[in-house]
């Protein structure tokens, strides 16, 4: 069968299904798993579908995806764009990690920093710097999310307001054109605006994927940015706006 016919195949079957195989979709069809990878990246591309380990699966915008699988999405983009966000954070501050893979990404570059002061709600952070001696980490108390080490809640907002960081930064579930910055959990959401609050100045990192997603729930906008990390040069409307904003942008190669 060729690409034309595939590619429409592929929806209904994820449309009734609700999830791709790559290893499903090869045999299906009797072509390679490359074949299928290439597929379904420009089924992604195009915002028809939300990449996975494995697969793929319908994009929604009230439903986030899973840790696991989005901990494994886009990690070369991520590992670039943590690069540039690491390099950008000087030594001898206070910085605070929210909740995401990216930010964990920003963690793992931030283990031979010294002398930094890191608060946290999000577990793997915290367990990630670990292992770094020359960092303190605090972490906030708070509900856990069991689905990916998180804390949020009314607690979390609490501690987070007794302190006025150098920096934070935060990762996000979808920007749209409007330059809204976007994410699923209301708690997360409000823990966020939160941190927005009581920090100097605020670092977004944010890989391609985000700017083709939807989520039902507002942060904040790229206006209140000071410098957005991603892997890929913004739409031209956007691009402009954020020059209007003074939101710096930073394309990690």
């Amino acid at each position: 069968m060729s690409h034309s016919f595939r590619l429409p195949e592929i929806l209904d079957i994820a449309r009734r299904d609700g999830k791709v195989t790559v290893e499903h979709l090869a045999e299906h069809f009797g072509v390679t798993h490359q074949t299928v990878r290439r597929d379904l990246t420009e089924l992604a591309e195009s915002g028809r579908l939300e990449r996975v380990h494995g697969g793929a699966m319908l994009p929604s915008s009230t439903t986030n995806i899973g840790y696991e699988d989005r901990r494994a999405l886009n990690s070369e983009a991520k590992h670039a764009i943590a690069q540039a966000c690491a390099a950008a954070i000087p030594e001898s501050i206070s910085v605070f990690l929210n909740l995401g893979t990216s930010t964990e990404a920003v963690a793992r570059e931030l283990l031979r920093h010294h002398d930094l002061m890191v608060a946290t709600n999000n577990m793997n952070v915290a367990n990630i710097l670990a292992g770094n001696p020359n960092c303190q980490v605090i972490v906030t108390g708070g509900m856990l999310r069991r689905s990916d080490g998180g804390l949020v809640g009314n607690l979390t907002s609490q501690t987070i307001q007794q302190f006025k960081f150098d920096l934070a930064v935060i990762g996000c579930s979808a920007v749209d054109q409007d330059g809204d910055v976007l994410d699923y959990d209301v708690q997360e959401v409000g823990v966020s605006q939160t941190i927005i609050q009581r920090t100097r100045k605020t670092f977004l990192v944010a890989d391609h994927s985000k700017f083709r997603r939807s989520a039902p729930a507002r942060i904040t906008s790229l206006a209140e940015i000071d410098t957005l990390f991603t892997d890929v040069p913004l739409s031209p409307s956007l691009a402009a706006r954020c020059q209007e904003w003074n939101t710096k942008v930073v394309l990690a190669e």
